[in-house]
């Protein structure tokens, strides 16, 4: 039988934004000012991002280096990751102190709930995957004896197959800066029988994950801060972290909570006209599907709005499709914009569209490994020259994430020998997956002020909590966001680890917290029930 084993505080941002990298904008609901980014007119409403202070940084021999907060890029002080910030760090510190002194806290580990990293919390890697790339990395044993008796026939098989596209069958090397050619005619087929529409393994870039790949595509978009990116509000923070650091301007469109984080056309051209009258020349909308924190599907009817939309108004559609197999209602299915804009009659010259995946999520969970790609459709040869050339400099991506990006997009098929354990891991992980969502959906409805919109897909829930005037003054005093004051207490209390919503982005006036779906299923009760406890104790404590 084969096994395999399985900062600093969030200080830099707002307080550092010197009104200028967010448009600010129109939300009818709004009625709270805060001290969010750029938005030109300061009459309205700003997202609700959690208040800062540098003084706590200052260090008298620190002036005497070379490299201090005033002569550093401001673009780096102006970006932040809320999902490793200011309660990760304290979750560490309490862990250390666990170590040293077991029963220092009144609970014996922490839960973190903050990030969607799987198999950090015990989530067992594909037998399949991990035995194709562990023969790659050592093909010197695929000869031996021994080996047919602890591997697959098919993963031999698929690993042989992969050498032979490596220049020397040596995972150690270089590849081409696009990825190794043979591993992207297989991506390009596999994303030809998802979608039912041919692919170009020339259209494919593979990364080390996805995020390098938004990190490029919006250093070719962004030449200015008149550059704008139509970003979902809740947003993953990569994109207003990499708008940030390339100096453009983040413009927020809401998704609407009470619709299930539904995505109007009609929000989009308000932000879109607002932008433009700034002066703001907006290039791309980010749609992220599904739904990262909110974990909505988005419907295929709303997809084609979408995509007419941005054929209509000139913007490259960034496509963020990581979660594609994270689909967990059955009235729902992931349909990818590449298939939904062919279905529309609409090709190469009539729509710009850049999707993204990720060997990082779905039921694989390989953050560690690093894989992912980016299909660049719609883009002329002499613009795509410039996007390799922006991959050339980096070289390659990682060997192992490409081999693992191939195998996402082919796994094993019907009369292999890996077939039947390969769907019993899958599907084992995405049952699991629903359930565990559905309970702490659940559990989170049952809280008094919590509403939770039902888990449709991804890995996060994005809970509102209805916070007592009591608890946001208490928070005012302690000069934080109200959501990350109550994370913060639920932290010290029971050693759950979840995101303040003012990391994400929200609507202000309005809290809310990111929890992950991914702790293992025999630890939702544990969690379930800190939860409960504490958000009993602390809206008694401050009940207003």
């Amino acid at each position: 039988m084969r096994k395999f084993a399985s900062g600093r505080l969030r200080s830099l941002l707002i307080h550092s934004f010197q009104q200028k990298h967010i448009l600010r904008p129109h939300h009818p609901s709004s009625s709270l000012s805060s001290s969010l980014p750029r938005f030109l007119s300061s009459s309205t409403p700003v997202l609700d991002f959690p208040p800062s202070s540098t003084s706590s940084m200052a260090d008298p021999s620190a002036s005497k280096l070379p490299v201090t907060l005033q002569n550093i890029n401001p673009k780096i002080l102006k970006c932040e990751y809320a999902v490793r910030g200011e309660i990760v760090s304290l979750a560490q510190r309490l862990q250390e102190e666990l170590l040293a002194n077991p029963g220092s806290h009144p609970f014996d580990e922490i839960l973190y709930c903050n990030i969607g990293n799987p198999q950090s919390l015990g989530q067992h890697p594909i037998t399949f995957f991990r035995e194709v790339l562990a023969l790659c990395d050592h093909p010197s044993i695929l000869d031996k004896s021994e080996t047919q008796g602890l591997f697959s026939a098919d993963a031999i098989e698929r690993a042989w197959q992969i050498l032979d596209q490596i220049p020397g069958r040596a995972t150690g090397a270089y590849s081409h800066s696009q990825g190794i050619k043979g591993l992207r005619d297989t991506i390009a087929a596999g994303i030809e029988a998802r979608d039912g529409y041919p692919a170009d393994p020339n259209d494919i870039f593979l990364t080390d994950g996805a995020s390098p790949a938004v990190h490029m595509m919006m250093q070719l978009l962004i030449s200015s801060e008149q550059d704008g990116i139509l970003c979902p509000i809740p947003q993953y923070p990569l994109y207003s972290a990499s708008i940030a650091l390339h100096g453009g301007t983040l413009v927020p469109y809401f998704l609407d909570e009470a619709s299930g984080w539904g995505l109007e056309t009609s929000e989009l051209k308000k932000q879109l006209e607002d932008a433009r009258s700034k002066g703001i020349n907006p290039r791309a909308l980010v749609v992220i599907n599904p739904g990262n924190p909110t974990g909505q599907v988005l419907a295929e009817d709303n997809q084609r709005q979408i995509v007419e939309f941005c054929k209509q108004e000139g913007l490259v559609l960034l496509a963020d499709e990581v979660y594609q197999e994270n689909v967990y209602v059955p009235d729902k299915e992931f349909h990818s914009f590449k298939k939904v804009s062919r279905s529309m009659g609409y090709g190469e010259k009539d729509i710009s569209l850049v999707s993204f995946q990720s060997v990082s999520k779905g039921y694989y969970g390989e953050c560690g490994k690093r894989g992912g790609y980016m299909e660049v459709t719609g883009i002329s040869p002499d613009v795509r020259e410039q996007i390799y050339k922006v991959a050339s400099v980096n070289l390659c991506s990682n060997i192992s994430g490409q081999i693992l990006a191939s195998l996402v997009m082919s796994p094993p098929k019907v009369g292999d020998e890996s077939y039947e354990l390969y769907c019993a891991e899958k599907d084992g992980i995405l049952s699991s997956l629903a359930r565990r969502a559905k309970t702490l959906e659940d559990a989170l409805n049952n809280l008094e002020g919590v509403t939770c919109n039902r888990a449709e897909g991804a890995m996060y829930l994005f809970p509102r909590i209805n916070l007592p005037q009591k608890a946001i003054k208490a928070a005012e005093a302690a000069n934080t966001a109200p959501d990350a004051f109550y994370c913060r207490r639920l932290l010290n209390a029971t050693g759950i680890v979840v995101v303040p919503g003012s990391g994400f982005g929200q609507v202000p006036g309005t809290w809310h917290f990111r929890c992950t779906i991914l702790p293992q299923e025999d630890k939702i009760p544990a969690i379930v029930t800190r939860l409960t406890d504490f958000h009993k104790s602390f809206m008694d404590e401050f009940r207003d």
